[in-house]
């Protein structure tokens, strides 16, 4: 099969299941773009509002694969928590996120989670 580089005997079946979701992504993806393209194209009004329709429901389906792999293969998670629904300038987004990461870890070597003991 042409998604699979490695011997597929050689694959864990969570394995596998992750290239099914990362192939149908990348279908869904490639379909929004067909379908945005066709609806750019056309003077037909009616046709555009069908393509587009269309083509809103391959970004659904492309969002719940998305889901999927978020919940299932490790690493999702983490970057789409950085980069998602998110402000600003999306390139330093990465930089803040470890800037953060270095001030969580270095609070918490003093504190173990149940605040100052001292007299307010």
């Amino acid at each position: 099969m042409p998604d699979y580089h490695e011997p597929t005997e050689e694959l864990q079946s969570k394995d596998r299941n992750y290239v099914r979701a990362l192939s149908s992504l990348k279908e869904e993806i490639e379909a929004v773009n067909w379908y945005h393209q066709r609806v750019a194209a056309s003077d037909d009004e009616q046709l555009k509002g069908i393509m587009a329709h269309n083509r809103d429901e391959e970004i659904e389906h492309a969002c719940m694969t998305l889901e999927w792999l978020r919940r299932n293969m490790p690493g999702w998670d983490e970057q789409l928590k950085t980069y998602l629904f998110t402000s600003g300038d999306i390139t330093s987004l990465e930089e803040e996120a470890e800037a953060e990461e270095g001030s969580s870890e270095s609070g918490n070597r003093s504190d173990i989670g149940i605040g100052s003991l001292k007299s307010k």
